[in-house]
């Protein structure tokens, strides 16, 4: 079966790498990429402006993805890949959402920061809102500065709190499979806190979810969830950190927009943002 992969890009340096990242993480893996640039006119008055407004950015757009396409083509890493380019005018996040329905879209791969200085969608926050509001598709966000190499370790933090379901863990635990990484659970507590008999019934969970795994649990005692992960992070040299962003959930919350802000600035790891596949 194909895997079906979804990258926008705004022509910057950061979501080039972004699909480059893709390319070579899935690339013992027979795919078909999606390569999607939006464009969006400014507002005026005249109907003949916005017009020539929009055909030019739709010109330049497929310019882009052509030469894109063309730097694909000749890239060894892209044996096993099928790639096709998408040109849409409108809002980078509702045709994504359009997109992943459409073509059954497995994930999204989007860099972290994007053009500047341009009326092109920015990425930065757009990376986050679609964490956020992609609801039936994981995200993997690449920061900007972050150049592939052999993923050896996925970090993913959790309280335990809430239950998990096996079909939430299946991409994470396809990258660990393909890339033969191990994965780390970690969980952050204050000084004096222990699991309650719900954490440890999830936490067990978590050990069949990942029986055929190379898998550990982590504890850390720390008031500050963020710093710690940060820490725990850096100081093994992960590769790549993954959570479950639910909503109305207090650590979802927690990993959600300002954790993001901080893994993309200080780890430089891409993260992976799960989420419940409603199908």
């Amino acid at each position: 079966m194909k895997r079906r992969i979804l990258c926008p890009t705004d022509f910057s340096k950061n979501a080039q790498n972004a699909i480059e990242y893709a390319v070579k993480l899935f690339k013992n893996e027979t795919c078909v990429f999606y390569i999607l640039n939006t464009y969006n006119a400014e507002p005026y008055t005249m109907e003949l402006a916005i017009a020539r407004d929009l055909e030019e950015f739709r010109e330049k757009s497929i310019g882009g993805l052509r030469v894109i396409l063309e730097w694909l083509s000749h890239d060894d890493n892209s044996r096993n890949h099928e790639f096709h380019v998408v040109s849409e005018c409108g809002n980078l996040l509702d045709i994504i959402k359009t997109m992943v329905d459409k073509q059954d879209i497995e994930m999204v791969v989007m860099g972290t920061q994007g053009a500047t200085n341009s009326r092109i969608e920015i990425f930065g926050s757009q990376t986050v809102l679609a964490m956020e509001e992609i609801r039936n598709c994981p995200v993997l966000a690449i920061p900007s500065k972050t150049i592939y190499k052999e993923i050896k370790e996925i970090v993913f933090p959790t309280d335990y709190r809430t239950t998990f379901k096996r079909r939430e863990f299946q991409y994470l635990v396809d990258i660990a499979k393909m890339s033969n990484s191990s994965i780390v659970v970690l969980n952050v507590v204050n000084k004096n806190e222990s699991l309650d008999e719900d954490q440890v019934n999830n936490k067990n969970l978590l050990k069949d979810y990942f029986e055929d795994l190379d898998y550990s649990f982590h504890t850390l005692k720390n008031n500050d969830v963020q710093a710690a992960i940060n820490s725990f992070i850096e100081s093994r040299g992960s590769d790549m950190v993954s959570f479950i962003n639910r909503r109305h959930s207090f650590f979802g919350m927690i990993l959600s927009r300002p954790m993001v802000k901080n893994l993309n600035y200080h780890t430089g790891i891409p993260v992976l943002a799960l989420h419940e596949i409603r199908r």
